[in-house]
């Protein structure tokens, strides 16, 4: 398949983080760009403002009358696995013979004759892509990068090269997607229990990783977390390495604290591959992420950014500027009433991480959890580690299950969830939970999920402001 000879770009799901970024990859090449989502987000206003065209009702009669009469080989469409078996403009796609493809696929075409660094692992690779693409463009190692988040130092999710041939992607492991790619480097960052309904179970998840990892093109390099507990095996005549933040590894933190709100700690490193401008230690880092799992992230991104030629000065610049990523660990509000944090996490791991990684910055300090459960079937699959994790904090507001592309399950709520809970805890509607809020008394909030829980950060920044 041939990505030049199409004309107009038909995507289904324009609004999701991925697809927005193919979205803006295609409107940068030249291309007729339009496309359907259920919802309009500010995501979609600005693909708009951006010249795309965007309607918001599975109505094959708002699909662009040239988009609808273009011939077939001049039409790509491009759908998420998020979109509903039964959505009419998939359907009419098909039967006019045009046979839609996953996003998955499209990136897999548009990286075939790429450098290709594919970051995967079920949680750390959008703060992990957006670390080593910061860091390269500040070495001036040019590349274009497909986000999972939007970055705070390119205030986008597509970041486009000027010249040179490097593509950074992450690998999505849900619907097996990162099976399409065939990288240069693959960084694999945790494999944790997680979308059972794609895999049977852990040791699936497990299998599919381990294909992905044979996937890494000869003399390639690929770098996995010290504590995923998987047998990799080396690229031919190529080179596998680990990181760790807490275990013996080749790329290892140590010297680890926390002063001023800040992360501070130095990167060892125990061998350095042939060719790598890579110094046996680089020290006084500091990071505003707090987390063992965020400085692993800057262990895996500064060890690629070495491989490609980045320099220890390289790194330790980069990262001191690094702005971070639009719902990572956000802080939104600091004054003299409350701390207000909003972040993306929606697997049981990384609501423990990131809970706890508040717990020890702000100290002695009341916090607030709102967490927005993620889908009926990881509420269903995980409601006891859920339950687990969100007792961390002091207080807990649950939001009703935001479903996505999910029906619902019977006996699966939010109030099944509130009641394995061991902490005060109460379960209310989004249009409730600012009235709620105000009968609170705490010193920091902790928004939560991968829902649309974003849209309240607004409202929350009102009523404390």
């Amino acid at each position: 398949m041939n990505l030049d000879l199409y004309k107009h770009i038909y995507l289904l799901g324009i609004g999701g983080v991925g697809m927005s970024a193919l979205a803006r990859y295609f409107n940068a090449h030249g291309k007729q760009v339009s496309g359907y989502d259920k919802y309009k987000s500010p995501l979609t206003e600005k693909l708009e403002k951006e010249g795309i065209s965007i309607h918001y009702k599975d109505d094959v009669s708002q699909i662009k009358t040239e988009v609808k009469e273009v011939k077939s080989t001049e039409l790509l469409v491009i759908y998420t696995p998020a979109i509903d078996d039964n959505n009419t403009e998939y359907h009419f796609f098909k039967e006019k013979g045009i046979i839609p493809v996953k996003r998955s696929q499209v990136l897999g075409m548009i990286t075939r004759q790429s450098y290709t660094i594919a970051i995967a692992g079920t949680h750390g690779k959008t703060t992990t892509a957006c670390l080593l693409t910061h860091i390269l463009k500040s070495a001036d190692i040019d590349c274009t990068a497909f986000l999972g988040g939007v970055s705070k130092d390119f205030n986008s999710n597509l970041v486009l090269a000027n010249k040179g041939n490097i593509v950074i992607v992450e690998a999505d492991e849900y619907d097996r997607s990162f099976l399409s790619l065939y990288p240069d480097i693959a960084v694999i960052t945790s494999v944790d229990e997680d979308h059972l309904d794609v895999y049977e179970d852990k040791k699936s998840l497990e299998k599919a990783f381990l294909k992905f990892a044979t996937q890494v093109k000869q003399k390639g390099f690929l770098l996995v977390q010290a504590g995923v507990k998987t047998e990799f095996e080396k690229p031919d005549a190529g080179a596998l390495m680990s990181y760790s933040a807490t275990k013996q590894a080749d790329y290892y933190a140590k010297n680890i604290g926390i002063s001023n709100n800040k992360t501070k700690f130095d990167i060892g490193v125990l061998d350095i591959l042939p060719g790598m401008v890579y110094e046996r230690k680089i020290t006084n880092l500091q990071i505003e992420m707090p987390g063992k799992h965020n400085i692993e992230n800057v262990l895996a991104a500064s060890a690629v950014a070495c491989f490609l030629g980045a320099t220890c000065d390289n790194v330790q610049k980069a990262i001191s500027t690094f702005k971070g990523v639009k719902r990572r660990f956000e802080i939104h509000l600091q004054n003299d009433k409350i701390t207000f944090i909003d972040d993306y996490a929606h697997h049981p791991k990384e609501v423990k991480l990131t809970i706890q990684a508040v717990k020890d910055l702000y100290v002695n300090k009341k916090i607030m959890v709102v967490f927005q459960p993620h889908l009926f079937s990881r509420t269903k699959d995980f409601a006891d580690e859920f339950a687990e994790s969100l007792s961390l904090a002091d207080e807990l507001i649950l939001l009703e299950i935001y479903p996505a592309r999910e029906k619902p399950i019977d006996g699966v709520s939010s109030k099944m969830l509130s009641e394995k809970c061991t902490i005060e805890n109460e379960v209310c509607s989004k249009q409730e939970l600012i009235s709620v809020l105000q009968e609170k008394d705490f010193q920091v909030l902790l928004t939560l999920g991968a829902g649309d829980i974003s849209t309240m950060v607004q409202p929350i920044k009102e009523l404390y402001n």
